[in-house]
């Protein structure tokens, strides 16, 4: 059994309006999965589920932004000027500025129209290849520790660990890497942005979520309902969905 990282779902105040600007900003395509409640983001020509890119979700809810995000976007440059004319591009978009404790650092923090955070990283040699997204970069206090989980939950590979990070990537070497970030910060409420991972077609979806649960992921109702989803949290309470197998 194996399963994999597809998507990450984004809460927005307006689906389509926020898709609009990371359709933008990516240079990717949108699709309306479900009117004012679901915008979907996937790259140009892309064959839905493909290692090669982690696609978005975009989805409409009423509670408001009041915390930094644990999960945001690094979005990769190839060079100081196309560092420095992607982060124009994006303000003109209408993202903005933000600091969240950054002191004198190589890679430039802003906010996207509904406040969600995302860094313009410098050129870096290890996202050469990975498309627009360089990394998902989930905050955690233990790296070692989320590593260990999240190498067993996904048959993605674990390139890196240390005590302040860990990296890991698809095992076709392709596409973003998925970053755990030593942050001091506790987690407070629910993420406005979690990971959507998928088992592969023809594996057993209740068989895969109890493999999670063993390995130290629990189960959390968020009012979902009856949904073709499973909704479960990591060892250190980020929620994540396990989704019909495809």
């Amino acid at each position: 059994m194996a399963i994999r990282l597809v998507q990450i779902a984004m809460n927005a105040r307006d689906d389509s309006a926020l898709g609009r600007f990371w359709a933008e900003a990516l240079g990717w395509s949108t699709s309306v999965e479900e009117p004012g409640v679901v915008t979907n983001l996937e790259p140009e020509g892309f064959a839905y589920p493909d290692p090669a890119a982690v696609c978005i979700d975009i989805i409409t809810v009423p509670d408001p932004k009041t915390v930094k995000n644990r999960v945001h976007l690094d979005l990769a440059s190839t060079s100081a000027a196309h560092q420095a004319e992607l982060v124009a591009r994006l303000r003109d978009l209408g993202a903005k500025p933000v600091n969240v404790g950054q002191v004198d650092v190589p890679w430039t923090v802003l906010a996207d129209p509904d406040g969600n955070e995302f860094c313009v990283a410098e050129p870096r040699e290890i996202y050469r290849d990975t498309g627009p997204i360089a990394a998902i970069v989930a905050d955690c206090t233990d790296p070692r520790a989320m590593a260990r989980f999240w190498d067993e939950a996904m048959d993605w590979t674990l390139h890196e660990v240390t005590d302040d990070h860990a990296m890991l990537r698809s095992a076709k070497g392709v596409g973003p890497y998925l970053k755990l970030l030593r942050t001091p910060d506790a987690k407070t409420v629910k993420n406005r942005v979690h990971l959507d991972l998928r088992p592969y077609p023809g594996d057993d979806q209740a068989a895969e979520v109890a493999r999670l649960r063993a390995l130290g992921a629990t189960d959390i109702d968020l009012g979902q309902g009856d949904v073709p989803w499973t909704c479960l949290v990591d060892p250190e309470g980020n929620e994540f969905d396990v989704l019909a197998p495809g």
